[in-house]
């Protein structure tokens, strides 16, 4: 009989040695798609051994079939297990993650997000046992393709969130994180990354154990999660040894846990053939009530008003701020009574609820006129964490307007899934990031899974 549940296992770590490696974050990446170029080339100068050699590397001008960015991953993947500078775990273990971080712009204090590595067997959509909750592009996904298929490893990890309110799993784990860590290390943005490793039976027994009856949400790593899936599919059909191919490594947290951040990402819009405020004021009047604004975003104190503001109108509605420079600044609430579900056939009441949704649908598709095929092309629309970076895109003449959002309720995130919807891409930013190369899933490692 096929399982329901989840199935999560310990695996042999590939980890940075060391005795070679004296001082991780030099090693150490933020996730490859969050790797900027001059985030890559500051990596490059850090360590001849850093992760974005492999995750994020250089093109060249002389590149061809057989010399590319994954032929030279693949080489120094190689070389640097040859030379030490990776070494696997003797034993397979569980490794609890914590992360200590203070978020961008507020001053809420430091907060702590409690997870653990573990790998997780592969399971389609269909099954329900892991569930998606946004869109994904293919680009990215060849790319990790080729790479896995280069490496056969996997350097960066799926972040899964799982229900458990009375907190079992991380009671089971609790003693050892009070003993000193594993790997430690503190990244660019000032957060405190910590690792310890649990390989003792009946620690693994108690979180293995509680695992099995959890439904599993992908929080980031979509990409990460459907490249694993093609691949395993890929072994199956070449008739290739699949049993390693159907894990991936992943971080586990707890949907409950008070240490769970989820910040908003702004929508920039760009190289439309004319855009007019006045014309985009009278379409989106037809299901928003317009409030302009007097001061402008671009300060600091301006920043925070119109976060505050954003805040309080999104309490019992959809409410998005809309700015094109020259103080032309608005804040836009969904009218009461406006007939939601009319205007967006076919979707959930979950669905019709998401600010993200709404405005994807009635400002930047019906108000602005760009089709859903051009949003998923990325071809007028950028996404943007801090929102004085989305009004500096327009205030430069870069973009003509940016949406500023509130940021999505991790139970919209659930009730999403669970429901079998997805929302638009970048509907979500999980602060912090999983960082990449802490632990590595090899999937050659002689010494076993």
């Amino acid at each position: 009989m096929k399982s329901t549940m989840a199935a999560i296992r310990p695996f042999r770590a590939l980890r940075y040695n060391p005795e070679r490696i004296s001082d991780l974050s030099t090693v150490i990446t933020q996730p490859y798609d969050k790797i900027s170029p001059a985030m890559q080339s500051l990596y490059y100068d850090l360590s001849p051994y850093n992760l974005a050699r492999i995750i994020r590397g250089r093109t060249a001008p002389e590149d061809n079939a057989e010399n590319t960015v994954h032929t030279r991953a693949a080489r120094d993947f190689q070389s640097w297990i040859k030379e030490g500078v990776l070494a696997a775990e003797d034993e397979a273990a569980v490794y609890p993650y914590f992360q200590e971080y203070t978020i961008p712009g507020h001053a809420s204090g430091v907060k702590e997000r409690r997870g653990f590595i573990a790998l997780c067997r592969l399971e389609d959509y269909s099954a329900r046992i892991v569930h998606r909750h946004e869109e994904t592009l293919s680009g990215p996904k060849a790319d990790r393709m080729e790479l896995l298929k280069r490496t056969r490893a996997h350097f960066g990890q799926v972040f899964f969130l799982y229900s458990d309110p009375s907190g079992q799993i991380e009671e089971a784990l609790a003693p050892l994180t009070r003993r000193d860590p594993w790997e430690q290390l503190r990244d660019e943005y000032g957060t405190r990354h910590t690792v310890w490793r649990a390989a003792d039976a009946a620690t693994i027994d108690r979180v293995v154990s509680g695992m099995r009856d959890r439904k599993l949400i992908i929080a980031d790593g979509h990409h990460r999660y459907e490249t694993a899936l093609a691949y395993r599919d890929l072994c199956r059909a070449e008739g290739h040894e699949c049993e390693r191919a159907g894990y991936v490594m992943a971080t586990f947290v707890r949907m409950e846990a008070s240490g769970l951040t989820i910040l908003p990402t702004h929508r920039v819009v760009h190289g439309l053939p004319s855009f007019n405020w006045e014309t985009f004021s009278e379409k989106a009047r037809e299901a928003f009530d317009w409030n302009p604004l007097g001061s402008s975003p671009a300060s600091a104190e301006g920043a925070a008003m119109i976060e505050s503001k954003l805040r309080a109108a999104g309490r019992d509605r959809t409410a998005v701020a809309a700015y094109a420079g020259d103080g032309r600044l608005a804040l836009l609430t969904l009218k009461p009574g406006f007939g939601v579900a009319a205007a967006l056939p076919g979707l959930s009441d979950a669905e019709r609820r998401l600010d993200v949704v709404v405005l994807h649908r009635l400002l930047i598709e019906h108000a602005l006129s760009i089709s859903a095929q051009a949003v998923r092309e990325e071809k007028n629309l950028r996404y943007v964490r801090e929102l004085r970076e989305a009004v500096e895109e327009v205030s430069t003449g870069r973009a003509q307007v940016c949406f500023l959002m509130n940021s999505t309720p991790i139970e919209a995130v659930r009730d999403i899934a669970f429901g079998g919807r997805v929302m638009p891409q970048k509907s979500t930013d999980f602060y912090p990031k999983l960082l990449s190369g802490l632990t590595i899933y090899w999937l050659e490692n002689p010494h076993g899974i």
